[in-house]
């Protein structure tokens, strides 16, 4: 009896595309990157299914092979997918394969991109406040001659930038992965995407204070122009210790 060989993309697509109650097929990850895939990348693929429809593809829900993972959901549960969540940006840029609800797929895909204004005034307050609060611990530990925790708060603080920053503009952060690829391609307003880069790179591993308080100099009027004026005030006196000297 000869082995069966591994389901592949194409093949699955096809079967896919042959079953009526699939409304969409979403392909996320490298493969919707353009210039990210290796030779180990393989495809990571939402299965859209319609609400209450019956198929037999649903024995594919949770298959995982090395070439292929697959995401067999409902279209509710699709809607629903990383609203909020860590999925949220793999499906912000993900790339439509199948819409048949004439553009409706698309249509959620896009909303998922884009963050409502209620949403990311108060994500962007409280990442404003997480980053402000691991760069005040590092300039401080960094005065007080506590070396490693200087750094390790300035590496921490660095997530809290990027996510405070991309909910400014009402994005979901990309994964780290993909972050150089998203600024090249989509800048954030008024920063010089290989500026920033080059700063959190050196913040990252050297922990580097005056780095650190320029990247704040940045942030601060950005913040206040947003409304978060609030949330920077309520640190006070601290505020001086991470401005640039």
């Amino acid at each position: 009896m000869s082995r069966q060989l591994p389901l592949t993309y194409a093949a699955f697509t096809e079967l896919a595309l042959a079953d009526p109650a699939v409304v969409g097929l979403v392909l996320k990850g490298s493969q919707a990157h353009e210039g990210m895939t290796t030779a180990y990348s393989d495809h990571d693929l939402y299965v859209v299914l319609a609400d209450g429809a019956a198929t037999d593809l649903t024995r594919f829900t949770g298959h995982r092979t090395p070439g292929l993972d697959l995401v067999v959901v409902t279209l509710t549960a699709f809607r629903a997918a990383g609203m909020p969540g860590f999925e949220r940006y793999a499906l912000a840029r993900a790339r439509v394969v199948l819409d048949r609800l004439d553009g409706g797929i698309a249509r959620i895909v896009a909303a998922k991109a884009r963050l409502g204004a209620g949403e990311a005034f108060r994500d962007s307050g409280r990442w404003l406040d997480a980053y402000a609060n691991s760069l005040y611990r590092s300039v401080k530990n960094d005065r007080d001659g506590h070396g490693l925790a200087a750094r390790l708060d300035a590496a921490e603080s660095i997530g809290f930038l990027l996510e405070l920053l991309f909910a400014l503009d009402r994005r979901p952060r990309p994964y780290h992965k993909y972050l150089e690829w998203e600024l090249a391609r989509y800048p954030l307003p008024g920063w010089d995407s290989a500026a920033l880069l080059a700063a959190v790179d050196t913040v990252a591993r050297t922990g580097d204070v005056p780095t650190q308080r320029r990247l704040f100099a940045r942030v601060e009027p950005a913040a206040r122009h947003a409304g978060h004026g609030a949330v920077l005030d309520a640190w006070g006196e601290d505020l001086l210790l991470m401005r640039p000297r």
